[in-house]
């Protein structure tokens, strides 16, 4: 049971180290293509406070998109419900990623967000380290490691 339940973690674990990866190329991207650079060097440079308001804002942004997904859901529109929530979890975590990464050093001077984020990051450790033992894990590094190759070929 314990070898199924590491597979089946495994392979969330793998689907999301590739989400992140794409989420984090295309937020590269948007950056470049909105000519945001300026915004970055700010938030880089801004103090603690206004870095909380800053990781605020993603989340004012999707939080109108997620009501809407619920009330999509809840009047029978499951298909678009579930496909608008999807959009709002892609773009949310995009968005705060992005904002987290900027801000991470003055976010982390607040105690209580050095403390959550601290206890999050070691059980992902923790997690990593069971999971990178899996024969699916090993697999499936290999296979985009592989694929990352290929693709990269096509443009080069």
């Amino acid at each position: 049971m314990k070898k199924i339940l590491l597979s089946l973690l495994a392979i969330v674990l793998i689907f999301e180290e590739w989400l992140w990866d794409l989420l984090t190329a295309f937020g590269h991207s948007l950056v470049r293509w909105l000519h945001l650079g300026y915004v970055e060097q700010w938030l880089i440079q801004t103090s603690p406070f206004m870095a909380l308001t800053a990781i605020s804002i993603p989340l004012l942004i999707i939080t109108p998109i997620n009501i809407l997904a619920l009330s999509m859901l809840a009047n029978g529109l499951l298909v678009q419900g579930i496909v608008l929530e999807l959009l709002a979890k892609l773009l949310g975590t995009l968005l705060v990623a992005r904002v987290f990464a900027l801000t991470k050093p003055q976010l982390l001077t607040f105690a209580l967000l050095n403390l959550i984020y601290s206890t999050i990051t070691g059980w992902l450790q923790w997690a990593h380290r069971k999971i990178a033992e899996t024969e699916i894990y090993r697999w499936s590094k290999q296979f985009k490691a592989d694929a990352k190759a290929r693709f990269s070929a096509w443009f080069n």
